[in-house]
């Protein structure tokens, strides 16, 4: 009713408008109906597969999902911290799952370095040099994979091809690539994310490129500059803040990929992590867990305030007003 009173008040240029809108309206509501359905039937189908490929027990097993969480928790909550600084156990009865003093790094003295943070610093150290050199690579490539900046398609072509293959693989098969040539072990872990690294992080850098003003990059070729030059002063002051955006969040992505290439054998806190879940060993797979999450909220930190040091606090302030 509201609607037919509504369309005997509008002009007919407004009536074939509000027809028109009708139209969409219902296409619209056909189309996420249809996407629904499809959906759905994409799950039903995917868990119909698991049953199949599971013989018949993905179902049955569904009410123990959180079986495995349950049987991590620890006889003793402090068990946790003594597993993650290195403490004696009351419960030490000769075994692997309360050794926690066996693990200390010494280095002076009775001074220690807990182990899990030693080796979530080897992790961290994978990650980070791994983000720089993908970073170095990337930043190096990515210009001239940018449409606004290079008019040679076989330069451009070559270099996302050149990107699209370093991304192509997962770094855990990279890592295993590097494994049968260098022996298990960082080095290996390194190479595998690098590579991956220089592949994402080309691509993100020049997407940024190419939505950059041209405007400076039109006044310094009209002063004469060249190709480094106008790059050097009118595209990366402007891409900078990005690039190092896009670079930490890499390095978040970086430090978790480090722990999974480290559980098959890339060192670090991956691999402590895969043998205390094999081993049931609660305490320890909790201050694993603990010191992951940590690490990862520390970094996001890091992230946000250097990002605040390159384009600075008004960037972040509401309404563009400091407060």
């Amino acid at each position: 009713m509201m609607s037919q009173a509504t369309t005997t008040t509008l002009s007919p240029d407004g009536i074939e408008i509000e027809r028109h809108w009708q139209e969409l309206a219902t296409r619209r509501r056909a189309y996420s109906w249809l996407i629904g359905v499809g959906l759905l039937a994409a799950v039903v189908g995917s868990l119909w597969f698991a049953n199949e490929s599971n013989a018949g027990k993905f179902f049955d097993r569904l009410p123990h999902f959180f079986d495995f969480a349950g049987d991590l928790v620890p006889r003793d909550g402090w068990e946790v911290w003594r597993a993650l600084f290195d403490l004696p156990s009351p419960y030490f009865d000769g075994s692997l799952k309360y050794d926690y003093p066996e693990g200390r790094v010494y280095l002076f003295g009775g001074v220690y370095f807990p182990e899990y943070f030693y080796k979530m610093l080897q992790t961290l150290n994978i990650a980070i040099l791994s983000t720089l050199v993908g970073f170095i690579f990337g930043f190096l490539l990515c210009f001239l994979a940018a449409k606004n900046l290079v008019k040679n398609r076989l330069i451009r072509g070559t270099v996302r091809r050149t990107m699209e293959i370093l991304r192509a693989f997962p770094e855990i098969v990279i890592a295993g690539f590097f494994a049968a040539i260098l022996s298990l072990g960082a080095i290996p872990a390194m190479f595998a994310v690098g590579i991956h690294t220089i592949g994402a992080l080309g691509k993100l850098f020049f997407e940024v490129v190419e939505n950059a003003d041209m405007k400076p990059d039109e006044g310094l070729r009209a002063a004469g500059a060249n190709w480094f030059e106008r790059v050097g002063f009118g595209i990366v002051p402007q891409v900078m803040p990005n690039f190092m955006s896009y670079a930490l969040l890499r390095l978040e992505i970086n430090v978790r990929a480090s722990t999974i290439i480290g559980a098959v054998g890339g060192g670090g806190i991956g691999e402590e992590l895969r043998l205390s879940i094999g081993r049931g060993h609660q305490a320890k797979t909790l201050a694993i867990v603990l010191l992951l999450l940590v690490t990862i909220i520390a970094v996001d930190q890091f992230s946000a305030w250097l990002r605040r040091r390159l384009v600075g606090n008004q960037a972040f302030a509401f309404g563009g007003k400091q407060s």
